[in-house]
C-alpha cells in the first residue's frame, strides 16, 4: 500500500545534506524560517526579533515531550538582535541540549565532541559537518531534524499526509513574540531598549537592490517551489539598519537556497559564484568559539575572528578595561576584542616596567596585568594628582609606540592608627621601674605593622629602661617612636601630643603636657624632639619627675599620626592647628 507523506518545515536555516527529506513527489512541505533576527512562519508571515530574550520556536504534539527554543542577542549594534543559540528541550528525559555558535554542543553542562557519524544522546540523534550541526528526532511516523549553523537553524518534520502535525510557537505564528518568551531562556533585562542613532555602514538602497536578486536568476528557477517576497522582505528589513558585513550580504540567499533544496537539489548548484558569495561565512566560523560577550565577524586582515557585542563594548566606552584597587595591590582587566579593534596586540602591552606583561585568558579572552605596589610594583610611582592627593601611578604601554592605551590610577593608602598609646614608668628612690616598652601591630587596610615605643636612659639610646633600671627624679631619659614595616619613603609618622598621668587612664583630668602640636610644650624647657615627621622613626627626651603627693607612678601617652611624603614635606594636615609635620618641625626648630 502507498503511503502519502506531508513535510511540515520549520527553517532558521536549512542543509543541503542528501539524507534530508525532500519537499516533491509525494512529500508536501510547509516552510517556517527564522535567519538572523527574522522569523518566516509557516504562513509566509515575516517577524522579527526586538530583543535579546529567548523563545519558543516550535512544540507539535506530534512528537510529544519535546520543545525547540532559541535565543537572540545583539552583535555589532545595540539596537538589533540576532539568532545565537537553538535548545532542544526533552522534556521526558529532563535534559536540555544546546546548539550554540561555532558548532559548540552542550548535553547539559557538558560539551559534547561531534563527527559526521552520528551519536545518540536521550534518543536525539547528533552530528557534525563542515556546514553545521544536525539533530534528529523521530516518535511513530514522525521524524523532526533540527539543523543550526550559527545564523540560521532549521525545523524539518516528516508526517503522513492524512496526520499532519500541529506547529506552535513562532513557527505556527510569528506575530505572537510577546506570547512565546521563553522566560528560562531570558537573561535579566534582556528585554530592555537600546536605541543606536547611527547610520554608519548602512547602504539601504544598496542592500535593497541586492536582496531583490532572489528574484532574478539562478534564483527565479525556484520560485515555482517557494516564493521569495519573504526571504526579500526578510533581507531588506535588516540590511537597511544593519551593515552588510560579517557574511550578511550572502546570508539570506543561503537561507533561500537551504529551502530551495528540499524541492531540488540540483537547480541551484554552483548559485554561489552568480553573486559573489564564493565562501559559505559560517563556514567560516565553525569551531571558533567566542565568548558569550563575543560573536564571529569578519577580521580586519580578513578571514573572521571574536568581535565584542555592542551592549558588552559599550561599558567600556572610554577605556579598554577596568582596573581594580584592593590597598596596595592593582589589578588589570583589558577586554581582548577591544584591543583587536584597534589594532593593538595584547603581546606588545606591558606597564611602566617592560618586564611587567600582560597575559590572555584562551576562555574569557581577557587580558590580565597585576601588581603590587609594595611587591612587585612593576613601575608604579606615588605622585600628586591634579587636586593635590597622592596617588599610585602605572599605565598600560604599547611596546612599539610607547603610546599610553590604558591610565592606571589608585589612590595611594594612607594607614591608620586608632589605640592609645601608652607607657607605664615608675619613679624610684631606688626601686627598680616598671619598664620602658610597649609595642602594637596594627592592620589598616593593605598595610601591616609593628609601632613601638622604648624608653632608654643614654643619649645614644643603647641602654634600654628595664623592669630592672632605677629612674629617679630629674634623670634624663630618651625615647624612640617606630613604625615598622611602613615605607619610609612615602610614610611620616608624627608625634602628636605626649603627656603624663598619676594613673593608667589616658582621660585623667591630672596632666602634664611634654609635646603638644609636634612640638616640646614650652613650660617644661627639658623636653626635646628630635626628627618628628621626617621618616617612620622619631625621638624625644625630658628630665623625670613625679606628682607631688601621688604615688610614684607615671603614666606616659603619647598620640601619634602618619601622613604621606612629598619632596619631605607631608601632604596631609596632621595638626589641630592645620600645620603639616615638616611646619611643625620648623617651627619648633625655630622656638
Amino acid at each position: 500500500m502507498l503511503r502519502l507523506l506531508l513535510c511540515v518545515t520549520a527553517v532558521v536555516h536549512f542543509t543541503t545534506g542528501a539524507d534530508l527529506p525532500a519537499c516533491q513527489g509525494e512529500n508536501k512541505c510547509f516552510l517556517c524560517t527564522v535567519t538572523g533576527p527574522t522569523v518566516i512562519d509557516i504562513n509566509g508571515q515575516v517577524n522579527s526579533a526586538k530583543d535579546r530574550c529567548g523563545y519558543t520556536l516550535m512544540k507539535t504534539t506530534s512528537i510529544p515531550g519535546i520543545k525547540v527554543h532559541v535565543t537572540f542577542k545583539e552583535r555589532r549594534r545595540v539596537d538589533v538582535s540576532f539568532l545565537d543559540s537553538v535548545i532542544l528541550q526533552l522534556e521526558d528525559a529532563g535534559v536540555k541540549i544546546y546548539l550554540k555558535q561555532g558548532g559548540k554542543v552542550m548535553v547539559g553542562d557538558a560539551e559534547k565532541k561531534l563527527s559526521t557519524t552520528a551519536e545518540t544522546v536521550n534518543g536525539v540523534a547528533l552530528s557534525k559537518d563542515t556546514t553545521g550541526v544536525m539533530s534528529k528526532m523521530s516518535k511513530g511516523n514522525y521524524m523532526m531534524t533540527v539543523f543550526f549553523d550559527g545564523s540560521t537553524a532549521q525545523i524539518h518534520i516528516k508526517a503522513p499526509k492524512a496526520s499532519p502535525p500541529t506547529v506552535e510557537g513562532l513557527c505556527g505564528n510569528s506575530m505572537k513574540f510577546s506570547d512565546e518568551k521563553a522566560t528560562d531562556h531570558s537573561p535579566k533585562e534582556c528585554d530592555k531598549e537600546h536605541k543606536d542613532d547611527s547610520k554608519t555602514g548602512i547602504e539601504c538602497a544598496k542592500m535593497t537592490k541586492r536582496c531583490e536578486i532572489l528574484k532574478e536568476a539562478p534564483f527565479d528557477k525556484c520560485k515555482s517551489y517557494v516564493d521569495p517576497q519573504p526571504y526579500i522582505t526578510a533581507c531588506t528589513n535588516t540590511l537597511c539598519k544593519y551593515p552588510g558585513v560579517d557574511g550578511f550580504k550572502c546570508q539570506f540567499l543561503e537561507a533561500y537556497a537551504r529551502v530551495c533544496s528540499l524541492y531540488n537539489d540540483d537547480v541551484l548548484k554552483g548559485w554561489r559564484a552568480n553573486v559573489e558569495c564564493s565562501t559559505n561565512f559560517q563556514t567560516l566560523c565553525l569551531d571558533r568559539f567566542c565568548t558569550a560577550d563575543e560573536f564571529c565577524g569578519d577580521s580586519l586582515t580578513g578571514g573572521t575572528r571574536c568581535r565584542c557585542r555592542a551592549i558588552f563594548a559599550s561599558t567600556y566606552d572610554k577605556t579598554l578595561g577596568e582596573t581594580k584597587c584592593d590597598g596596595s595591590a592593582v589589578s588589570v582587566s583589558l577586554v581582548g576584542c577591544l584591543l583587536e579593534d584597534k589594532g593593538i596586540k595584547y603581546s606588545d602591552l606591558h606597564l611602566f616596567d617592560e618586564t611587567c606583561k600582560g597575559e590572555m585568558d584562551a576562555k574569557t579572552h581577557m587580558v590580565s596585568m597585576d601588581f603590587d605596589t609594595k611587591s612587585k610594583p612593576c613601575g608604579a610611582m606615588v605622585r600628586l594628582d591634579d587636586e593635590g592627593n597622592m596617588i599610585n601611578k602605572n599605565g598600560v604601554l604599547v611596546k612599539t609606540t610607547r603610546e599610553e592605551v590604558m591610565d592606571l590610577t589608585c589612590p595611594f593608602v594612607i594607614p591608620n592608627i586608632d589605640i592609645d598609646f601608652s607607657l607605664d614608668i615608675v619613679v624610684t628612690s631606688g626601686d627598680s621601674g616598671s619598664g620602658g616598652a610597649v609595642e602594637y601591630t596594627i592592620e589598616s587596610g593593605p598595610w601591616k605593622y609593628t609601632l613601638n615605643m622604648k624608653a632608654f636612659s643614654d643619649a645614644a639610646r643603647t641602654k634600654p629602661v628595664t623592669s630592672d633600671s632605677t629612674l629617679k627624679l630629674n634623670q634624663k631619659i630618651w625615647f624612640a617612636m617606630e613604625a615598622v614595616g611602613l615605607d619610609s619613603g612615602l610614610v611620616s609618622m608624627v608625634t602628636d601630643s605626649c603627656y603624663a598621668t598619676n594613673v593608667a587612664s589616658s582621660d585623667d583630668k591630672l596632666k602634664y603636657e611634654l609635646i603638644k602640636d609636634g612640638c616640646p610644650h614650652p613650660l617644661d624647657k627639658t623636653v626635646h624632639v628630635e626628627d618628628n615627621g621626617k621618616g617612620t622613626t622619631n625621638y624625644f627626651s625630658f628630665n623625670m619627675f613625679r606628682f607631688s603627693g601621688k604615688s610614684r607612678d607615671v603614666y606616659l601617652h603619647c598620640k601619634i599620626s602618619l601622613c604621606v611624603k612629598s619632596s619631605n614635606t607631608c601632604a596631609k594636615v596632621v595638626s589641630m592647628e592645620t600645620r603639616t609635620a615638616r611646619q611643625a618641625v620648623d617651627l619648633c626648630s625655630d622656638s
